[in-house]
């Protein structure tokens, strides 16, 4: 059995600067740790029960098939603070037929990011004997 201490997801953006400012000043996701110097640095922010690393830089965009899913606590209040940052919204908070809020936006490179919110009533928040 592999023993996980840690997971993160690793990206690649094409403008790395650009990506860090919208993950760190956008979106304001708290800074974990940076190494290296200069505009190729490496940041590694916190993503709740994971990290997101921002590093290197890579000659063309992440596949579409790569998104982040980032569960928020008030998705209607994300999408107002986003908007007013600027934010690229590519859909406002909507409540799927499966019962969670989602929002959808993007980075720079295009990498989509639901955000989603649980609400109380959901199954995903019942912890049977808890």
């Amino acid at each position: 059995m592999v023993h996980v201490l840690s997971s993160r997801t690793l990206l690649h953006p094409t403008d790395p600067e650009r990506s860090r400012a919208f993950y760190g000043e956008q979106l304001g996701l708290a800074v974990h740790r940076e190494f290296g110097t200069g505009p190729e640095r490496g940041t590694v922010y916190f993503l709740g029960g994971g990290f997101l690393e921002v590093s290197g830089r890579s000659e063309t965009p992440p596949s579409p098939a790569l998104q982040l899913w980032l569960q928020v606590e008030d998705a209607t209040g994300a999408h107002e603070e986003l908007r007013a940052k600027g934010v690229p919204i590519t859909r406002p908070p909507v409540r799927e037929p499966w019962g969670l809020i989602e929002m959808w936006i993007t980075d720079p490179d295009g990498t989509r990011i639901v955000l989603v919110e649980v609400p109380a009533d959901h199954p995903m928040r019942y912890r049977p004997g808890i």
